[in-house]
This record gives structure tokens, C-alpha cells and sequence, in this order.
């Protein structure tokens, strides 16, 4: 996985819907199993969005976790 990827995913915010404005990576697993089913936008977005399902489903959160600790301890 890139780099990039993740930190998008611990650092941009849902654009819209039920969860506008909260980071991608604190979106609720059942909002995500929902958009998998009726399918994830296109573009960055929805990368990021199925990446973060990926990421859910496989039981990787603490990747993301140690990656928001850093960036709020200013270490990135």
C-alpha cells in the first residue's frame, strides 16, 4: 500500500452524507460494508473509501492507528 494512500486516509474528511466531515479512517465499518454494496464513488474518493473497507475487513487498523498518532505528535 502506498504511503500516500494511508495518510490521506488518517488525514482527509468524508465530503458528504451521514459522515461529512469526519476523517476517512473513523468512518464506521457498517457505512463502509454499505457503500461497498451499492458501490464507491469514483475518483480519490472512492480509493480511498475502499481502501479504508480493505483495511476494516481484514482487521489492519492499527496501520492507521500508530499513523494518527504520529501526525498528531507532529512526527510527520
Amino acid at each position: 500500500m502506498q504511503k500516500e494512500i494511508l495518510l490521506d486516509l488518517v488525514t482527509k474528511k468524508m465530503p458528504f452524507g451521514k459522515y461529512k466531515g469526519r476523517l476517512i479512517c473513523d468512518i464506521p465499518e457498517h457505512y463502509l460494508v454499505w457503500m461497498h454494496r451499492k458501490g464507491f464513488p469514483e475518483g480519490k474518493l472512492g480509493m480511498w473509501l475502499n481502501t479504508m473497507y480493505e483495511i476494516r475487513v481484514n482487521g489492519l487498523e492499527y496501520i492507521l492507528i500508530e499513523l494518527k498518532k504520529k501526525i498528531q505528535l507532529g512526527e510527520l
